[in-house]
């Protein structure tokens, strides 16, 4: 009896270590390895600050924090006013330009030409008097009948007549000829710059309200209604969580084991959903193990940096979040 009791304890110690040694995978000495790599990493930290191109007062913020926003939604609007008093002046000064280059492209009016040869018929009948009146005295002071210094009076009057039929003359043909080439190119210039003032405006317009970039999250409302802003100050700061992206680290050891597009199973600290995603980038270059970055190695190991690509994101993950990532298809380790 003593001996079929001892036999039967003997089987039972034999039978709990063996349980023991399959459930501790022989206390550590030995594991089955499933191919499976883990890889710890950290949900990535995406975010803009958004603010206005153009200076002004803050009119409305119809977003808060905490919002989702959709790509292109509004988020804030300046006050216009100044801005439209600018446009409308820039509108103006185009009309001006323009108004000055068909004047210098059509040429003058008949009116003005009309003008002009009545001028010059003026000056040719004025130059036909002093003409025979220089020929009348001409005859007179030879004879002695009046002085030479009434003569000279004559002689200039009849040559200032003269100079006043070309002027008159080079007048007309300037009337004909219209604008020259060079003005007209000026004028065509001074348009330009005018209508490049108005886009230039119209652009500030069009800056004066603020759109969200991309979908994502209102993380911070930095302003409120009524506030004077400056160009470029932080209005908003907007998280962007699509795509969602994980940033972990492999090993040196570990680099042959992955490659871009495997795919990963992402799990969280105190949440058994399992995400799905890929690998999408793989640093080329070798840096120190984060400080905030978990793993089975020495801090001061070499890791390479490496992106992941989550597929079926949700609220569950956040930004910032540590996150255990696990490679079911890694390669087989390499003895060395």
């Amino acid at each position: 009896m003593t001996r079929t009791r001892s036999i039967a304890v003997i089987g039972l110690i034999i039978a709990i270590v063996a349980i023991l040694l399959i459930s501790t995978h022989g206390f550590g000495l030995w594991r089955k390895d499933d191919g499976t790599l883990t890889l710890y990493g950290n949900v990535d930290i995406r975010s803009v600050d958004l603010g206005f191109r153009v200076n002004g007062r803050i009119a409305k913020m119809p977003v808060e924090e905490g919002a989702h926003v959709k790509a292109g939604q509004v988020l804030a609007i300046l006050d216009t006013q100044p801005l439209t008093d600018k446009l409308t002046a820039a509108q103006a000064q185009v009309a001006l330009a323009q108004a000055d280059l068909a004047k210098r492209r059509n040429g003058n009016r008949p009116q003005d030409i009309a003008q002009a040869q009545a001028h010059l018929a003026q000056q040719r009948a004025n130059l036909v008097k002093a003409t025979a009146e220089h020929e009348r005295r001409k005859a007179l002071v030879a004879t002695g009948a009046i002085s030479q210094a009434q003569f000279d009076q004559t002689v200039s009057a009849w040559r200032a007549a003269q100079a006043q039929v070309t002027a008159a003359n080079e007048a007309l043909s300037l009337q004909k000829e219209g604008s020259r080439k060079e003005d007209v190119d000026a004028a065509a210039a001074q348009l330009q710059n005018a209508r490049a003032l108005q886009d230039s405006v119209q652009t500030d317009l069009k800056d004066a309200t603020l759109a969200a970039p991309s979908d994502g999250v209102i993380l911070t409302r930095a302003r409120e209604p009524g506030a004077i802003v400056q160009a470029g100050e932080t209005v908003f700061t907007l998280t962007i969580d699509r795509p969602m992206r994980v940033r972990a680290y492999v090993a040196e050891p570990d680099l042959g084991r992955i490659a871009p597009g495997m795919k990963v199973l992402v799990t969280t600290d105190g949440s058994n959903k399992t995400y799905h995603g890929q690998i999408g980038y793989i640093s080329p270059a070798a840096e120190f193990t984060p400080k905030s970055v978990e793993t089975e190695s020495l801090r001061t190991d070499l890791v390479y940096r490496l992106r992941i690509i989550v597929s079926d994101p949700d609220d569950g993950l956040r930004q910032g979040q540590p996150v255990t990532v696990q490679v079911p298809d890694a390669h087989p380790t390499q003895d060395r």
